[in-house]
């Protein structure tokens, strides 16, 4: 990650305020010749001086590490993990972490010990499909006194994914999708006998969840039960009678969710991409991920 090598300082809204009680001050003294309000408008002056390189130095030895961020789906959130690291000897106190590509997205740390780190997630909407650079990231510090606010640059290469919206019909096709291969597969229904949970998959249906793990502090997890499904499913984007490319996306999303909740075997059929039927996490995200970085121009 390449850092920008000296911070930089800019004036607040504070400092405009300052600068107009002091201009008023200065008026004030010059017209009535008063010493008092020399003093202090002098004294003033000096601490708003003073505070700058002190907003300065709260930076100093202050780095960041960005993590990998979880894929997500458009509409949604992305959560960014960064370690913010203070290797100085000194305690930092009220460091920002902005965003700047994202609608100055924020969040604030109050103090980092001395030689240690502190971690925070930064969270911003993903309003795209496909893979994202984060770009650049902003250490800012205002402390002590807000006159002046005192910016660190990164710049990270990192990316993030972005998968579909999931929108449109939740039941899977059946007609000339269906290959001839018996697959005997345990699967997810209603009304069938509960074979156990699993990890929930974020954008699928909350019906299945199971409620009483989440309120005895437990992740999200999904109720399974016991069902017998012959064949595996294609989703093909040829087989959609939708005329935008997107809403076929997001409709081969929803059965990309539904077909892993089930537990049916699925393939997807793209433009010049074919992923043969499978199940689990590792070919859920590969489907998803193709899905993500599909282009208009390979239809």
């Amino acid at each position: 990650m390449k850092a920008g090598r000296f911070p930089l300082a800019y004036p607040t809204a504070g400092s405009a305020a300052l600068l107009f009680v002091v201009g008023a001050m200065w008026y004030a003294a010059s017209s009535q010749n008063s010493a008092a309000i020399y003093l202090l408008l002098f004294l003033l002056a000096s601490v708003f001086l003073v505070s700058i390189p002190h907003t300065l130095i709260n930076l100093v030895g202050v780095t960041l590490r960005v993590e990998s961020a979880k894929p997500t789906f458009a509409g949604d959130d992305v959560c960014l993990p960064v370690e913010i690291m203070n290797s100085s000897r000194a305690t930092r106190y009220g460091i920002e972490l902005v965003l700047a590509d994202s609608y100055k997205r924020r969040e604030r740390l109050d103090c980092i010990p001395r030689e240690s780190a502190a971690r925070l997630t930064l969270r911003f909407s993903a309003h795209r499909r496909g893979e994202h650079k984060i770009g650049t990231l902003d250490l800012t510090s205002c402390y002590p006194l807000g006159f002046v606010r005192a910016s660190k640059r990164f710049v990270s290469n990192q990316s993030y994914v972005v998968y579909p919206r999931p929108a449109g019909n939740p039941q899977l096709p059946t007609n000339g999708s269906r290959f001839a291969d018996n697959w005997v597969q345990q699967g997810i229904g209603h009304g069938d006998d509960f074979a156990g949970v699993r990890a929930y998959v974020p954008g699928e249906s909350q019906r299945n969840i199971d409620w009483k793990a989440v309120a005895r502090g437990q992740p999200l997890m999904t109720k399974q039960f016991a069902a017998e499904t012959k064949g595996a499913v294609y989703l093909d984007f040829f087989e959609l009678r939708l005329a935008d490319v997107e809403e076929r996306l997001s409709q081969l999303t929803l059965w990309v969710i539904e077909a892993e909740r089930i537990r049916q075997p699925y393939g997807l059929r793209l433009p010049g991409t074919e992923i043969s039927p499978a199940l689990g996490q590792m070919h859920f995200h590969y489907c998803l991920r193709a899905l993500s970085l599909f282009r208009p121009a390979d239809v």
